[in-house]
């Protein structure tokens, strides 16, 4: 388990570029997979156009406090990146003028962030519908400073989405470091015990798994049955919903499918399990990004390819929903991990 992110290893695949070239070559370069661009364009949805705007999604910052081996991000405790109070204030002008009903904070641990609270104070205000921060559980057992936020969470009706690779321990510390498991399960008992997950609770706790390998997710209702059934049971935890999310090939994960030799193959398997009923409903077709300097991307994933939105405005500064809505969205072969199956989103599957 890697300590360190690419970028502080000064590794190849730390650098965009370098990603994309490995996107765009190989089995498609040569012609034995087809590019998106040409699988979409095969039911007349290339380009790509977003619909109407639903949810806001701001990265704080790439700071965390794991390095887990398929993080997208590339998120670690040497990302520095954090998005500064003067951003925040550019995104609350937007929060509070936008049309979109859901805001959602990711990173890195967004927690880490050192205005955090202030943000999610100010944001709180806004009257969005769902206000999801996205926390990778361990973050409220790392440092005392973070033990509180059950209870801030609960206060500003935070809708928390947690990552949790698997209901075994095994499973879960193999992926993301030892120790997480555990102490994720402390952190699932303390947001429980303030009311988040219970069954008639309108504080939402929501759990997402993604394959700890080289294969893609199962059936989500399936999964969402196993681990509800297994958490109950060996540890008396509840939560409300499982989002059963793709690995797509960037960054960490896209590292560790070339090290294991399965990028190939995990390619092949992506554009064999590509599902044309789930173009329609990507995530990318209703979501904007934005990253922690304040750039506007259409998706989380494009952003770490640092793909910009194809459009005037490309920064927060300068937002205009109705420009924004009038782009064609940008596309690669790592679309296909969001099209394969029943579809993958940062709020689960799309079909």
């Amino acid at each position: 388990m890697a300590t360190k992110s690419l970028k502080a290893r000064h590794e190849e695949l730390a650098e965009n570029h370098r990603q994309l070239e490995i996107l765009n070559g190989g089995l498609f370069e040569q012609g034995e997979l087809p590019f998106f661009k040409n699988k979409i364009a095969e039911i007349g949805e290339y380009p790509l156009r977003p619909r109407k705007l639903e949810i806001l999604q701001i990265n704080v910052g790439y700071m965390c406090n794991q390095v887990c081996e398929h993080c997208h991000v590339d998120a670690g405790p040497d990302r520095k990146e954090i998005m500064t109070r003067d951003t925040m204030e550019l995104c609350l002008e937007v929060i509070r003028n936008t049309g979109a009903h859901t805001l959602d904070l990711t990173g890195g641990a967004p927690e880490m962030n050192p205005d955090f609270r202030w943000f999610v104070e100010e944001a709180s205000k806004a009257g969005i519908q769902d206000f999801i921060v996205r926390s990778n559980l361990t973050i409220i057992r790392s440092n005392k400073k973070y033990h509180d936020l059950p209870l801030f969470f609960k206060k500003h009706n935070v809708h928390v989405v947690s990552s949790m690779p698997h209901y075994t321990r095994g499973k879960t510390d193999k992926q993301r470091g030892d120790g997480v498991f555990d102490k994720s399960i402390k952190a699932l008992h303390e947001l429980n015990a303030v009311g988040y997950g219970l069954p008639d609770s309108s504080l939402r706790l929501d759990l997402v798994y993604n394959p700890s390998g080289a294969y893609l997710p199962g059936d989500q209702a399936a999964l969402e049955h196993d681990f509800k059934r297994a958490l109950k049971e060996d540890f008396d935890i509840q939560f409300h919903n499982l989002f059963a999310i793709t690995n797509l090939p960037i960054a960490r994960f896209l590292d560790y499918l070339i090290a294991s030799e399965n990028y190939e193959d995990y390619m092949v398997a992506l554009v064999d399990a590509y599902n044309p009923s789930a173009v329609q409903n990507v995530m990318c077709t209703n979501t904007i990004s934005v990253s922690w300097d304040g750039w506007l991307y259409d998706c989380d994933f494009n952003q770490m390819l640092g793909l910009k939105v194809a459009s005037k405005v490309k920064h927060i500064s300068d937002y205009n929903e109705e420009l924004l809505n009038d782009r064609d969205i940008v596309i690669s072969q790592h679309c296909y991990g969001c099209t394969a199956g029943a579809g993958s989103s940062c709020q689960g599957v799309v079909t």
